[in-house]
């Protein structure tokens, strides 16, 4: 699954390391740019670590760092550190022959590299935020426990180009999920040299991918990708530097791409109904999904039975209308979820057909103002209450945020009598700690995938997993998708019914409730061609990028 991750909307971000931004405008400093073979970036929010153990997401640096393989085109596995990859007819062994290839200093990129790097982020003493992706290899749930050394991961290396992975069970995403750089190789050495310090600056750390990092060194606002002369593939990279600045507000962005300065540049809502139809106007979507979290264990006993309540939950989705969210709160090109797994995410292996449209739930996420007037009254009665005052929490640090909760607030109270809602709009740090806390009532919050495959949406509400904010809890939910991963998990189409099922079980209910569906738009230069951008893992990929 993915991160709680956010970026909109007072999406709490665990980081995306995302929505950077890239790529050249049209006047003298862009053609500089294009002789030098650089591209001028930019991102909202510094870069939080360079530990790929530590790291809660690899947008932007998916550059430097690559696995087994790198993500192509439309989420697609292409070509990484692994010449090949073969899986037993089990499903349950994974055998992967290292490519010659080094890290950025010289050093040989070796099978034991890998076995090292993810016995670190197994380690319950390195606390990686995504210790849970690796869950399904042998061990790994165990060791996250505390209940067996890392040793016991079922990785292992034969020999300095075999790297051999023993599953628990057949995983159908492991080829897509190993292309996210969390599951790449660490220089132990290097690791060892330079002990506490270990990628807390640029020049403490070693980088398997296109480009390595300079000039950051943990703080500031401006560093950059440069070519990395040891990659195994730098014959196709053609830029010789990607220049990253923070900026954090899109008004700014858009003076600097004017002046050249930035290459791309994210645009804000009203930008968007001023910019539409300029020649450099782009959208770029993304399998984030922001949506409400509800505490099924709050604090206040009335507003814990109020939040248990499936009317009231459905009365708060219904009287919601996410249209006018998507064009006019937003009118960013953002659009509407049927559930709280995203949309253009995964296909079925057999009709090709959305998950997301086989996820729906008639009357669940529609506006419906007379059904949700009707729930809301019925749920009331049935909790013996006839007000009720609710806190909304958010992350400030997003300029959708506002607005969103906002309208939120507005449209509740005006098609759902006796509520009153209290908002919380607080920064994003403080905002994950009442959450992981219990300290809400309702949260705005949000998802982005780590991988093309349902799942990565689907761990969200399971019992006791750690980004349950809420604490949902379904047993009939668990078990479908537990069936989806094991029993059913190496046959494509009885594992897409399991999910499919557990999907409209959340939806139904609404255990969480979603709002949007983000995309982002942007100026970028028509000069700058050759990124790859994915809706899920890895967003963007400069590897074949370059200035015309």
């Amino acid at each position: 699954m993915s991160k709680l991750k956010g970026v909109l909307a007072g999406v709490v971000t665990i980081s995306l390391g995302m929505l950077l931004a890239a790529c050249g405008n049209g006047n003298s400093s862009s053609k500089s740019a294009a002789q030098s073979g650089t591209l001028n970036l930019s991102t909202t929010a510094p870069l939080d670590t360079i530990d790929i153990s530590k790291s809660t997401g690899f947008g932007q640096t998916g550059n430097v760092f690559e696995s087994f393989y790198r993500l192509g085109k439309n989420g697609k596995p292409t070509a990484g550190l692994a010449k090949t990859g073969t899986v037993s007819k089990d499903g349950k062994t994974w055998t992967f022959k290292i490519r010659d290839s080094k890290w950025s200093n010289g050093d040989p990129i070796v099978a034991q590299d890998f076995v090292y790097s993810w016995r670190r982020s197994l380690n319950p003493k390195t606390a990686s935020p995504y210790a849970y992706l690796f869950s399904g290899v042998k061990n790994a749930d165990a060791i996250i426990a505390g209940k067996k050394s890392p040793n016991a991961l079922g990785i292992s290396a034969p020999d300095k180009k075999t790297v051999v992975v023993k599953l628990n069970r057949p995983i159908a995403y492991f080829k897509v999920l190993m292309a996210y750089p969390l599951f790449g190789p660490q220089n132990e050495k290097v690791v060892k040299k330079y002990g506490n310090r270990y990628a807390t600056e640029a020049q403490y750390q070693v980088y398997s991918g296109p480009f390595k990092i300079k000039g950051w060194n943990g703080t500031n606002d401006t560093w950059s990708f440069v070519k990395n002369n040891d990659y195994w593939d730098k014959k196709a990279v053609k830029l010789n530097k990607i220049h990253y600045q923070v900026v954090k507000s899109n008004n700014t962005g858009y003076q600097m791409y004017q002046q050249g300065k930035l290459d791309l540049t994210p645009l804000s809502s009203e930008q968007v109904k001023n910019l539409k139809s300029n020649k450099d106007f782009t959208q770029y979507p993304y399998s984030l999904v922001s949506f409400l979290m509800y505490n099924f264990n709050d604090k206040n006993q009335t507003n814990k039975k109020a939040l248990s309540n499936k009317k009231i939950r459905l009365a708060l989705s219904l009287a919601i209308d996410r249209n006018v969210i998507a064009k006019k709160v937003l009118g960013d090109g953002s659009s509407l979820p049927t559930g709280f797994v995203a949309n253009d995410l995964a296909s079925n292996p057999k009709t090709g057909e959305d998950f997301a449209k086989q996820q729906a739930v008639p009357n669940t996420v529609d506006y419906n103002p007379a059904l949700a007037r009707k729930y809301w009254k019925q749920g009331l009665k049935e909790i013996g209450e006839k007000n009720l005052t609710l806190s909304l929490l958010a992350s400030n640090e997003s300029e959708n945020s506002d607005p969103i909760t906002q309208y939120l607030q507005s449209q509740w109270t005006k098609e759902l009598k006796g509520i009153k809602i209290n908002i919380s709009n607080i920064p994003a740090k403080s905002a994950l700690n009442r959450a992981r806390n219990s300290d809400f009532d309702i949260y705005l919050s949000g998802w982005g995938g780590d991988f093309n495959d349902p799942m990565t949406f689907m761990q969200i509400p399971m019992t006791g997993t750690s980004y349950n904010y809420g604490k949902w809890s379904n047993s009939e939910y668990d078990n479908l998708v537990k069936k989806a991963g094991n029993q059913d998990a190496n046959n494509p189409e009885k594992r897409w019914n399991d999910l499919v099922s557990a999907a409209k079980i959340v939806n139904g209910n609404q255990a969480i409730t979603p709002i949007y569906q983000q995309t982002t738009a942007y100026l970028q230069n028509k000069r700058v061609q050759g990124i790859i951008h994915n809706t899920a893992g890895t967003q963007w990929s400069y590897k074949y990028a370059y200035v015309d």
